[in-house]
């Protein structure tokens, strides 16, 4: 009866000296790791990092899965050590002869950067279109969310073309799409908000040279009243019971007059 081979890897003899390295990785890594998450928990707590990432997206996810922010940060560095340790140990044992390992060990570093560049622009992108909403809460245009969604999602994709450069992936067909995206955001904007800065630009105007101010009586378009209130965008003015809203754009291409009594 023909005997059964079963192929087992290629071990290599492992000497004393590798031995005790690999002992002393298995110990000296997890004691790292656990003393670099307390230190990286520390920093990140006195930094504030906490109160800056609340209401996003990401820190609303990791606080379902039990986690905190600040606590899965702290986390990604020890696991980073300990994985590199287990690595560099088995490469320095020489346990088992492949490329794998070696290969292993030289992108790792890269894959955890790339991580690092995914999970940072993941929250600074839905950070930066919260803060960017809250600021533009006040001027009542449909187009803020649009604005604020269009920097959000330009801010995700950098950093996913970021963490795919880390790993060796071509970025170039991705490189093309950004720029192409970028012009098309750029073209709506113009298009999109062209009323709004020309409102602007012309509130802007009249905001530093001051041709009228609060409590004056003028006279815009046949509409005459105090004025009331001059921001970027238009400028109030009542009369009795009423109240117009003038586009400052308006203003400047109809002209307005100052009654002096």
């Amino acid at each position: 009866m023909a005997a059964v081979g079963v192929a087992l890897p290629d071990l290599a003899p492992i000497g004393a000296d590798l031995l005790v390295v690999a002992v002393a990785a298995a110990i000296v890594g997890p004691a790292a790791a656990l003393i670099v998450r307390y230190v990286a928990r520390r920093i990140l707590e006195e930094a504030g990092i906490e109160q800056s990432v609340e209401g996003t997206v990401f820190d609303r996810s990791i606080r379902r899965l039990g986690l905190s922010t600040i606590g899965f940060f702290a986390l990604l560095p020890a696991l980073f050590i300990y994985a590199l340790t287990v690595l560099v140990a088995l490469n320095t044992t020489q346990l088992l002869r492949t490329e794998l390992s070696a290969s292993a060990t030289a992108l790792f570093p890269n894959v955890f950067v790339a991580i690092v560049f995914v999970v940072v622009g993941l929250i600074a992108g839905d950070k930066a279109g919260l803060m960017l909403e809250e600021r533009l809460k006040g001027v009542k245009l449909p187009q803020v969310r649009i604005v604020a969604d269009g920097v959000k999602w330009s801010i995700f994709f950098l950093a996913a073309l970021l963490g795919l450069t880390q790993i060796g992936i071509a970025t170039l067909p991705l490189v093309v799409v950004l720029a192409g995206y970028l012009f098309a955001l750029v073209v709506f904007g113009a298009v999109a908000f062209r009323v709004p800065l020309s409102a602007a630009a012309a509130g802007a105007y009249l905001l530093l040279s001051e041709p009228y101010s609060i409590g004056d009586e003028v006279v815009v378009d046949d509409h005459r009243g105090i004025v009331q209130e001059v921001d970027l965008f238009v400028t109030h003015i009542e009369r009795d019971t009423e109240e117009y809203i003038v586009p400052n754009h308006r203003v400047l291409r109809s002209g307005i007059v100052r009654v002096r009594e």
